[in-house]
């Protein structure tokens, strides 16, 4: 009995990898190629006399009412000259992460056949971290100041956000931002709906970036990951019995599904948990969702909260 229920296992796992292998063989024949034009160096390459033609040729990086002195003093203001020789230090080859962009978007035409291949813009922004990358229809506009490594002396950031200043954070940042886009919003703001609304995109990202770890798609450390995994039944019983995943108290929103250095149950387990673990427990809900139904990635994310939840059976590891 031993023995048929090990052949069995193994017969499911070289099933599920050849299913696997011949979804990415198809993904792999999806003509892609995407165009990245450097307007960082565009930017701080051009002399002043040709700041004219630069707004002509990227008028929506030239909003309306701003003087151009405003754009002079950018170019020659020591910092952001230093900020720009440190984009190009880390940047100066940009093929490797064009290379990441082609796969990342086979994999999106794969699921979404009717989505446009974009041009990717690189920026040197304001160092707002809220806008690290942005998929915007046919651009991808990607601020490469914020993508030169979590311990870059310009940073003075709370580590919780600086984690995820590295390179291997530009594609998640940019399947976040598609898929919020792609996602309807929908009226009922309560907990469980919230954590099934971060779970939805996090779940593309398993889809979408196949090779990244979890750590990676939710913008953990490995042993923030971890950490949940351990205490997901912990968790769960506490939002139960706390009766919190029908509460629409915003507070919530702000201990368990907005970036913090770590979530606040108002415990001592407060100290060793990350941030955000409504998400990932959201995620785990949506992944036992998908499993248990016949469900495409853009059904998904147009099916309401409450329909995932109560199709998903979740059960949380113990």
């Amino acid at each position: 009995m031993k023995l048929y229920r090990f052949t069995l296992l193994l017969c499911v796992f070289f099933l599920s990898c050849e299913q696997k292998s011949k979804v990415e063989k198809e993904v792999e024949e999806i003509p892609v190629d995407i165009k990245v034009e450097r307007f960082d160096k565009a930017f701080f390459e051009t002399k002043p006399e040709d700041l004219g033609k630069l707004k002509k040729q990227y008028p929506y990086f030239f909003p309306a009412g701003n003087n151009d002195a405003v754009w002079l003093q950018k170019m020659q203001e020591p910092i952001w000259r230093e900020v720009y020789s440190e984009v190009q230090k880390k940047y100066s080859n940009f093929e490797p992460v064009r290379q990441e962009f082609n796969s990342l978007f086979q994999h999106v035409k794969y699921y979404f056949p009717k989505t446009k291949t974009p041009k990717v813009i690189t920026v040197i922004g304001e160092m707002d971290y809220t806008a690290k990358a942005i998929y915007a229809d046919s651009l991808v506009i990607v601020a490469l100041e914020l993508y030169l490594g979590k311990e870059h002396k310009f940073y003075e950031f709370p580590n919780y956000l600086k984690q995820n200043f590295e390179e291997k954070q530009i594609m998640p940042d940019v399947v976040s931002s598609f898929t919020y886009r792609n996602t309807p919003a929908f009226p009922d703001r309560n907990l469980v709906s919230q954590m099934i609304f971060e779970g939805k995109q996090l779940y593309a990202k398993d889809l979408l970036l196949p090779e990244y770890t979890d750590a990676d798609k939710i913008g953990y450390t490995p042993e923030q990951i971890k950490w949940c995994e351990e205490n997901e039944a912990y968790m769960w019983r506490y939002f139960m019995e706390k009766e919190m995943l029908y509460s629409d108290d915003p507070k919530l929103t702000t201990r368990f599904i907005a970036p913090a250095p770590f979530s606040k149950f108002y415990l001592e387990i407060d100290n060793d948990s990350p941030g955000r673990v409504g998400a990932w427990i959201g995620w785990q809900i949506v992944r036992s969702y998908m499993k248990n139904n016949n469900v495409t990635l853009p059904e998904l994310l147009k099916v309401n909260s409450k329909e995932i939840f109560e199709k998903s059976k979740y059960k949380p590891k113990k």
